[in-house]
């Protein structure tokens, strides 16, 4: 086994630990807008789909139920804008952080290939590549890239942690140089529901692939827009030979879906209205504490979606960290996400309203 975790780096949220403490000691109790959870109930109708399906005594199938199926690609051509997507276009996943971990291991990368990934990012996709032994490779710009043993590129739109949106111009543009250079493009969009100053587009809409789907995968998770976090649910779409590979081999892992959350996810997909609840509630937190953020000194970069805020007092960011700890606030310091985020961080607005009035008082 040390063959395998010696490639890893160390976990990142362990060194929170300390910070976590002094927040705590916080005579209110800490306000915690470090890991981005949900927070609020998962919708009624989405309980009653997965209670009403609870008595499951069998086997759920990798590919998920017709039902599934459907609800995947009817969502994908309605919510997506693309077209003519297939049931071979759609593969449920356990959580979206299980398939980034080991997709490059289940595409049979390995020593000698290259896994790309932006320079401020998901700590997971360098994970992904370090467990199959392949190498890990940060960029600024896809067309810069040296596609020499490049396998596989990670599109991360909106982006964990900064919130930047991908503009549709620069989209084809990554999606052309890859398919040029033979390497297959996935795209982490789990945020894309979630866009406050900009408009998320996915590279599956016909603007951006040029309505086929050749290379091309996208990702997207129930978590964020559906409060589904600890249901695991989650889904891929696009090239369906990627798929197909990737079916088959999940079918001999046993990579299922429980039957219960199959069912939740068709309830979840077919319903706009918790959506749009949701994102009521995270505006108005993103807002308020956008302010009291500025009011405090901090500059606030990027964020036009997702999550969470990406700010900076122009200080290295475990004093930024410590400082807001002896507030009683935690965050994430900018390091967990590459060397680039040294002096930001990130602050998610997932806390419940009565925490982030909490938290906007303190910084008041």
């Amino acid at each position: 086994m040390s063959a395998v975790t010696d490639r890893l780096p160390v976990f990142p949220w362990d060194k929170l630990e300390p910070y976590k403490a002094t927040a705590a000691a916080h005579p209110d109790g800490i306000v915690d807008l470090s890991v981005g959870t949900p927070v609020d109930p998962v919708p009624e109708l989405i309980r009653r789909a997965l209670v009403d399906a609870a008595d499951s005594p069998g086997y759920p199938t990798v590919w998920g139920t017709v039902a599934l199926r459907d609800a995947l690609t009817g969502w994908v051509e309605r919510r997506l804008g693309a077209r003519d997507v297939a049931h071979t276009n759609v593969l449920p996943v356990v959580g979206s952080k299980e398939l980034v971990a080991w997709l490059p291991t289940q595409l049979g990368l390995g020593a000698g290939d290259k896994v790309a990934y932006p320079r401020l990012a998901y700590p997971t996709y360098e994970v992904g590549a370090r467990l199959c032994g392949a190498e890990p490779v940060a960029y600024d710009n896809v067309t810069d890239l040296d596609p020499a043993g490049l396998k596989l590129l990670w599109l991360n739109s909106p982006s964990n942690p900064t919130g930047r949106v991908l503009g549709a111009d620069e989209l084809r543009a990554a999606v052309a140089w890859a398919r040029e250079h033979g390497v297959l493009v996935f795209s982490d969009e789990c945020y894309l529901e979630l866009g406050w100053e900009a408009e998320p587009v996915s590279v599956l809409h016909p603007d951006i692939c040029g309505g086929t789907y050749e290379g091309i995968v996208a990702v997207h998770s129930l978590s964020k827009r559906s409060n589904l976090a600890g249901y695991r649910a989650a889904f891929l779409a696009g090239d369906a030979d990627v798929l197909g590979d990737l079916l088959l081999i999940r079918k001999h892992g046993g990579m299922m879906t429980p039957t219960p959350v199959q069912a939740a996810t068709v309830a979840a997909l077919g319903d706009d209205t918790h959506v749009a609840e949701q994102r009521a509630r995270y505006a108005a937190r993103r807002a308020a504490l956008r302010s009291a953020l500025e009011a405090h000194g901090f500059r606030v970069e990027h964020s036009e979606a997702s999550l969470y805020l990406w700010v900076t007092r122009d200080e290295p960011c475990w004093t930024t960290v410590g400082h807001l700890a002896e507030l009683g606030i935690l965050v994430a310091p900018g390091d967990f996400y590459g060397p680039a985020g040294e002096r930001f961080v990130r602050v998610a607005f997932t806390a419940t309203d009565e925490r982030v009035a909490a938290a906007v008082k303190r910084l008041g």
